[in-house]
């Protein structure tokens, strides 16, 4: 019985490829292929200082919790100048230059209707982000960055911060910096400065 079993499962087999259908559909979707097209997919590209932007592109869209519960979606900040500071509270660098960006940045334009800084903290909770905030002295907003996924939209998730990202109005990345370099930071609040004149 199990021969004849056998003999009839092969009789069909062999039934069903001979009327196989079209030859040029696409084989079924297996975990092998799939993994295979997962791995073929192309590297990010990565820049200077392990970013993943570049001046000139459109800087990634996202949505942050901000440090007072309210939400930051950058996209709806269209039409001004923003800055955006990757910041925690264990970088050293950060909490040398975040005195100098509430000074000579946040204090001169804050009330511009045009600009827009914020603070995005990678991976701490509330209560030590505002801790944060309290200690190095600045009153800029604050954000949440989780898991670092919106810093990993930016950079290599693993890598260093302080980076400053500074874009237009028309939501393109127009200044890039890492770590805190007295010329380079000149230079961004020269290019904020003039950018707001306009």
């Amino acid at each position: 019985m199990k021969k004849t079993n056998f003999l009839f499962a092969t009789l069909l087999s062999l039934i069903f490829v001979s009327c196989g259908g079209n030859n040029n559909e696409q084989p079924a979707a297996t975990e092998a292929n799939v993994e295979q097209t997962e791995q073929a997919a192309p590297a990010p590209v990565v820049y200077e200082n392990n970013y993943l932007v570049k001046v000139g592109d459109i800087a990634p869209d996202f949505t942050l919790k901000l440090t007072d519960g309210s939400d930051f979606t950058l996209s709806k900040n269209r039409g001004k100048v923003v800055m955006l500071q990757f910041t925690a509270s264990w970088c050293g660098v950060c909490r040398k230059e975040m005195p100098f960006i509430e000074k000579d940045i946040w204090q001169k334009h804050k009330e511009n209707p045009n600009f827009v800084l914020l603070g995005i903290d990678r991976e701490e909770p509330l209560e030590d982000v505002k801790k944060f905030a309290e200690s190095t002295g600045i009153t800029y907003p604050m954000a949440l960055d989780s898991n670092a996924d919106v810093f990993a939209s930016y950079a290599e998730r693993k890598s260093g911060i302080t980076r400053n990202i500074l874009i237009d109005g028309e939501g393109r990345i127009v200044k890039l910096t890492r770590l805190f370099n007295e010329t380079e930071f000149n230079s961004l609040v020269e290019m904020i400065d003039s950018m707001l004149k306009k």
